[in-house]
């Protein structure tokens, strides 16, 4: 176990990274670093992320106005996921919720919205 953060990117060079807001504890969004974002992360204080579908990197909120502030960051035992406390101005979800996780599963596979628009 290290005292330094070596994250553990997977073989496409990305780590999990979970935004939660600082002050309620509520999970925002799952989305994806690579190393480049993850520095620039720590560095901006601007939560930076990886797009998949892109391949390139973006900066929450540089078009929405939605941005996340870093408040602090956690990473798990394996550094193979991170979790991003931030300061959410706006949505956090590209639907307009305040949460990406603003539906519950029922047993029947039906989906409930649980949270407010």
């Amino acid at each position: 176990m290290s005292d330094q953060l070596k994250p553990k990117f997977d073989i496409n060079g990305l780590i999990t990274a979970v935004a939660v807001d600082d002050v309620t504890g509520d999970i925002l969004m799952l989305a994806h670093m690579n190393e480049e974002a993850l520095a620039a992360t720590l560095e901006t204080g601007r939560v930076t992320y990886y797009s998949r579908s892109r391949q390139s990197l973006w900066v929450k909120g540089e078009t929405s106005g939605h941005i996340q502030e870093l408040v602090g960051m956690r990473v798990d035992c394996d550094q193979d996921a991170v979790i991003v406390r931030v300061k959410q101005t706006g949505a956090a979800c590209h639907l307009g919720r305040r949460s990406c996780f603003f539906r519950a599963v029922e047993p029947d596979g039906n989906l409930v919205d649980i949270a407010e628009a």
